[in-house]
């Protein structure tokens, strides 16, 4: 299944903020949004989850759910996207629809590969930079570079992690294929219209990989 090059990923202190957010990111022109509500209860999340299926629905946008694979599969949503320390993609994939996707979180090049072998959909490769904490563990584009060229994979790889519309030139050139986007988009949701400008991305412009 294609992938969009852009990935709104949720932010909220309540629920209701982030379905709000979705709201605002679907208006705006998000193909793919990713519920983030970690540390919610199962109960909250399978509610604000099945609230976010209905909207999404609504404006042909795909969404995945952030870790809750049970969740995922309940509601139909068009995938789940996996942390560090979630279960195994390969776990993972027995449980879903085989048409659900499986996208995971990387921070190094030795993550990039156990997700590969482990034959994710995608993966969002970060974090690029940080605003709160800018320390050695940012990649930056010296990092994305090093491990692009490593990998040489079809698999599309996205950057994430305080990356801002001034970031993607120079981001593609190191071989990522979209970005994840939390914050910048929340604060202003007609940054995706930019983003999607520099990104070339439209759905008929869609990273893939399983064909």
């Amino acid at each position: 299944m294609p992938i969009p090059k852009l990935h709104y990923i949720s932010e909220g202190i309540t629920p209701k903020e982030h379905l709000k957010n979705i709201q605002n990111a679907c208006t705006a022109g998000a193909e793919l949004v990713q519920l983030s509500m970690i540390e919610a209860s199962e109960a909250t999340l399978l509610k604000t989850a099945t609230a976010a299926r209905d909207i999404t629905a609504h404006f042909q946008t795909r969404l995945m759910i952030n870790t809750h694979y049970k969740i995922a599969k309940t509601i139909k949503a068009d995938g789940v996207h996996l942390n560090n320390v979630a279960p195994s993609a390969k776990t993972v994939r027995k449980h879903l629809f085989t048409w659900q996707l499986i996208g995971g979180t990387a921070n190094t090049l030795e993550d990039c590969e156990a997700l590969l072998a482990a034959d994710v959909d995608y993966i969002n490769l970060g974090p690029f930079k940080s605003v709160e904490n800018a320390d050695a563990s940012n990649l930056g584009i010296q990092g994305y570079t090093e491990i692009l060229e490593a990998l040489n994979t079809t698999t599309p790889i996205l950057g994430f992690g305080g990356i801002t519309t001034a970031d993607v030139t120079s981001i593609l050139k190191t071989g990522i294929s979209g970005i994840g986007v939390s914050k910048e988009i929340t604060q202003n949701f007609d940054t995706i219209k930019r983003f999607n400008q520099l990104l070339g991305a439209s759905s008929t412009d869609e990273l893939c990989h399983r064909f």
